[in-house]
């Protein structure tokens, strides 16, 4: 386990911001989950749904899940209410089904917008030139969802940081810059500190 010196080098990273770190959680066991958590670690992300809610059944109940993987809306009805924060609405399709399920349980949910930040057409996200339209939206017409920022990837294989740097300045440029942007994972999460990440999503070299 290399929770301490990761979770140690973010923060020398940061200089002084605040990054946080997600434990990313997923085809790691519940026993090796609670080896990061008796450590101090509090806030985990898996990618899928069915995962994430036996994970949350079973262990502390203090700990902060996130749902880091793209959201299907079929499953929307059985997170609501397990989850301190969606990292992955990418649609108004599955916005508004979030919305549905969140008002009909009475909760405000808390998402972050995931934007197409490699500009691949089929990969989930919502395009840059929709951002400021997508937001509008949300806002106006979805009570219960509280979007507290953006989230992005960069592609595998490339140099990370133009990617991260123009997603930083949509973000500053946007409704939601006082929130979250979340972008930086195991092999990239250096970069992504370095062009403004507020939160980074960490999880094979935290286990290995």
């Amino acid at each position: 386990m290399r929770y301490k010196e990761i979770s140690d080098e973010v923060k020398t990273l940061a200089n002084g911001r605040d990054v946080s770190l997600i434990c990313v959680s997923k085809y790691h066991t519940e026993e090796e989950i609670m080896q990061i958590y008796n450590m101090g670690q509090r806030d985990f992300g898996e990618n899928k749904v069915q995962d994430l809610l036996k994970k949350e059944e079973d262990l502390p109940k203090d700990i902060k899940w996130h749902l880091l993987g793209h959201l299907q809306t079929n499953k929307v009805k059985h997170i609501i209410g397990k989850t301190v924060l969606i990292h992955s609405l990418d649609s108004l399709h599955l916005a508004a089904e979030i919305q549905k399920h969140s008002e009909n349980a009475g909760v405000i949910t808390n998402c972050l917008v995931q934007v197409n930040s490699t500009g691949i057409e089929d990969r989930y996200g919502v395009p840059y030139d929709s951002l400021s339209s997508f937001i509008d939206e949300v806002e106006k017409n979805m009570p219960n969802i509280r979007l507290c920022g953006m989230m992005g990837m960069a592609p595998k294989d490339e140099n990370p940081t133009p990617y991260f740097e123009k997603l930083h300045e949509a973000f500053l440029n946007s409704k939601l810059s006082g929130g979250i942007l979340s972008m930086g994972m195991s092999a990239d999460f250096k970069e992504a500190i370095a062009c403004g990440s507020t939160m980074v999503r960490i999880g094979r070299i935290i286990f290995e």
